[in-house]
């Protein structure tokens, strides 16, 4: 999930598969069923008012959701603020979000807090379970009543403003912990956007990869077959943001036009078997049924799964492991020799 060009793109992929898939403004890279539900739900949230709960792991791309609903909104024409929760300082939580009068004390210039600075357009409170609980206190009490007070004033002013949310933590968990209100939480949740982790969507690491080459570098950079099956094997702890900066580290350390394996980090390279125990002598062919086999041993066994990580259909996966059932050819034997 990143950010793309202000045009729609629809470009194929080199080897004619599925059609690479962007949007205007705010992009979710990858044709995926798992982003085109994504796509769905922001289309169908786009054109209401209703404040939204975007969930999603860190580095799924939460705040390109936001900027995608704001975007695709009555609003496109107004301010966009974003604001983390975690860096909200409970002494200067009122003025930093309702703002502060004149004259409040010595020396103190009024100013309009976040809320009213995206009047007309979208708030965007990310890492909202990070928010204190007298925080937490002032949320409610703006989603309820759509009004702020400034700090130091003496009357309310209501605004309007389109509130959008995100979390990388399960609320409901922490409400049982009682580490997040519960009126807060009924508040927010049933109108929610959920980001799938970028494991359970990995037929889009090679779109998502071969955007951020492109992004960082140009056209004159290609990966390896090699370090594309190392890309796609590996589980993405950091999603699509942890991707981006391997992609950028590849690009640093490449020492040619096609990107090998050795210029990804240690861990992801050896986390994939086959590229580092490939024989020299090996066909691309048998290499190609190693790889699909590895593949299918780290799904458990499940062909489907498999076939939508490999980003092949099952009838090339049926023929690949038939590949690996042969006993090795002739020529192959006076390789081997």
């Amino acid at each position: 999930m990143t950010f793309d060009s202000p045009h729609q793109v629809r470009s194929t992929n080199t080897d004619g598969q599925r059609p690479m898939r962007s949007d205007p403004v705010g992009s979710l890279i990858g044709c995926s069923p798992a982003m085109d539900e994504v796509r769905d739900a922001i289309e169908r949230l786009a054109g209401c008012d209703f404040t939204v709960l975007v969930t999603g792991e860190s580095g799924t791309g939460k705040e390109v959701v936001a900027r995608m609903l704001h975007a695709r909104s009555r609003r496109r024409a107004g301010p966009f603020i974003a604001v983390s929760g975690a860096a909200l300082v409970d002494s200067l939580l009122e003025a930093e979000l309702f703002g502060i009068e004149d004259r409040t004390a010595t020396g103190v210039q009024g100013r309009p807090g976040k809320f009213e600075l995206a009047e007309g357009g979208t708030f965007f409170l990310d890492e909202v379970a990070d928010l204190s609980r007298r925080a937490q206190a002032a949320l409610l009490r703006v989603l309820q009543d759509v009004t702020v007070e400034r700090v130091g004033g003496h009357r309310t002013r209501r605004v309007d403003t389109r509130v959008i949310v995100a979390t990388n933590q399960p609320l409901a968990d922490l409400v049982a912990r009682r580490r997040f209100r519960a009126d807060l939480f009924y508040r927010l949740s049933g109108v929610e956007i959920i980001l799938p982790p970028l494991r359970a969507h990995p037929s889009d690491v090679r779109e998502l990869a071969e955007y951020f080459l492109k992004v960082h570098s140009g056209e004159h950079l290609r990966l390896a077959t090699s370090t594309l099956g190392a890309l796609t094997a590996y589980d993405w702890p950091g999603n699509v943001r942890e991707l981006e900066r391997v992609l950028q580290r590849a690009i640093a350390w490449s020492g040619s036009v096609e990107i090998q394996p050795d210029a990804l980090p240690a861990h992801i390279y050896r986390n994939d078997e086959v590229t580092r125990s490939t024989p020299a002598n090996e066909s691309l062919r048998a290499w190609a049924a190693d790889y699909v086999h590895t593949v299918l041993e780290r799904c458990g066994g499940n062909k489907t799964l498999a076939c939508r990580r490999l980003a092949i259909s099952f009838h090339t996966l049926q023929s690949y492991l038939a590949e690996q059932q042969k006993p090795p050819t002739q020529s192959h034997r006076k390789l081997a020799a």
